[in-house]
C-alpha cells in the first residue's frame, strides 16, 4: 500500500513537494480531498479546433503509416485482383479491402487530429482557483511543466506537452496522445489495419496457390521475380502488423473495460477513482448505446461551424507550490 507522500505525487511531480514547505506533511495527509475536477469545469479551449502535434518522429511515423498501408494497396490491385481471371473474386476482394482501408486510414486521421483530452495552459492562478469556488481542505495539483490545474486522472505528456485527462500513452503511429477524447478513433485503427491484415494474408496465400498451379508469367502483370518479391514483402509486413495491432487492440479494450489507463497500470495508480463496469465504460469511449456508429470514425463529425464555447480563464500571476489546498493563503 502507497504511502501518503506517494498518494500526492503524480507522474511529472519528480520534484516532489518543493516549494510547499512545512505544511507538506498535511497537504499529503489530506490528499484524498483532492477534488476530481471534471472536463466540464476545466476544458480545453482547442477543443473544437484543429489539433495537430509538431513533432518529428511523429509526423514521419504518420506517413510511414499511410506509406505501408499504399503498398498493400499497390500490390492487392496490381499483382493479385487486376490480373485475375476471376471477376467475382476481383470485386469481393477489391471492395472489402478497399473499405478496411479507406476506414483505417480515416480513423488514422481523425486519432491524430483530434484533441486527446489537453489541459488548458497556464490556468493555475490564484484568480481562476477562487473562480471554481472550492471548498476549504479541498486540495488541487499543479502541473509544475505546463502550469495547469490538473482534472483527476490527468497526466502530463513530454511530446505535447499538454497535460491530457485519462491518457493511456503517446502513439507515434498517430502522431498524438491516446487520451479521452480519441481512444475510439485509435481503437478504430488497430482494428481495421488488424483486419486488412489478415485479409491481405489470406489473400496471398490463394494467390501463391493460384500461381504454383498456374504459369508464372500468367499470373501477375509483373515477371516472376518482382512478383515473388512483392508477395514476400508483403506478407511479411501483413503478419508484423497483424500482430502488432491485435496486441494494441486487446490491450485498448482491456484498458476500456477495466476503467484504467496504461499509464495508471504501469505506476500502480489503482483502486483511487469509482470504476464503472466494462459495458457502461465502452458506450463512454464509443460515443454511446451499441450501435453501427461505434464502427464509424465519422460519428460525430459535422460540417457545420457550431459557436465555440471557451472557458474564461482569469489573468494572474501562476502559483509556486505544486500541491495547493483550499483556501489559497
Amino acid at each position: 500500500m502507497k504511502s501518503p507522500v506517494h498518494r500526492c505525487r503524480d507522474v511529472e511531480h519528480g520534484r516532489g513537494q518543493t516549494g510547499v514547505g512545512d505544511g507538506a506533511g498535511v497537504n499529503c495527509l489530506e490528499s484524498e480531498q483532492r477534488i476530481p475536477i471534471s472536463k466540464d469545469v476545466i476544458t480545453s479551449s482547442s477543443a473544437s479546433a484543429m489539433w495537430f502535434i509538431r513533432d518529428a518522429c511523429g509526423i514521419v511515423c504518420a506517413i510511414i503509416t499511410w506509406l505501408l498501408v499504399l503498398y498493400a494497396e499497390f500490390v492487392v490491385l496490381f499483382v493479385m485482383l487486376l490480373p485475375s481471371k476471376n471477376l467475382t473474386y476481383s470485386i469481393l476482394n477489391g471492395t472489402l479491402f478497399n473499405t478496411l482501408a479507406f476506414l483505417a486510414l480515416a480513423s488514422h486521421l481523425r486519432a491524430m487530429c483530434t484533441d486527446p483530452g489537453a489541459v488548458p495552459k497556464g490556468n493555475a492562478t490564484k484568480e481562476y482557483i477562487e473562480s471554481l469556488q472550492l471548498k476549504p481542505g479541498q486540495v488541487v495539483y499543479k502541473c509544475p511543466k505546463c502550469c495547469s490545474i490538473k482534472p483527476d486522472r490527468a497526466h502530463h505528456c513530454s511530446v505535447c506537452k499538454r497535460c491530457i485527462r485519462k491518457m493511456d500513452h503517446h502513439c507515434p503511429w498517430v502522431n498524438n496522445c491516446v487520451g479521452e477524447n480519441n481512444q475510439k478513433y485509435f481503437v478504430l485503427f488497430t482494428m481495421y489495419i488488424a483486419l486488412i491484415s489478415l485479409h491481405t494474408l489470406v489473400m496471398v496465400v490463394f494467390h501463391f496457390l493460384y500461381c504454383f498451379e498456374d504459369d508464372w508469367t500468367k499470373c501477375s502483370s509483373f515477371s516472376p521475380p518482382a512478383t515473388v518479391i512483392l508477395l514476400i514483402l508483403l506478407c511479411f509486413e501483413g503478419l508484423l502488423f497483424l500482430i502488432f495491432t491485435s496486441v494494441m487492440f486487446g490491450t485498448q479494450v482491456h484498458s476500456i473495460c477495466t476503467d484504467e489507463t496504461g499509464i495508471e497500470r504501469l505506476k500502480g495508480e489503482t483502486g483511487k477513482w469509482g470504476k464503472v463496469p466494462c459495458w457502461e465504460a465502452m458506450q463512454m469511449a464509443f460515443g454511446g448505446p451499441f450501435s453501427l456508429s461505434w464502427c464509424s470514425p465519422f460519428a460525430g463529425l459535422s460540417c457545420k461551424k457550431s459557436p465555440a464555447e471557451h472557458v474564461t480563464v482569469p489573468q494572474g500571476e501562476i502559483i509556486k507550490e505544486d500541491i495547493i489546498e483550499i483556501p489559497l493563503s
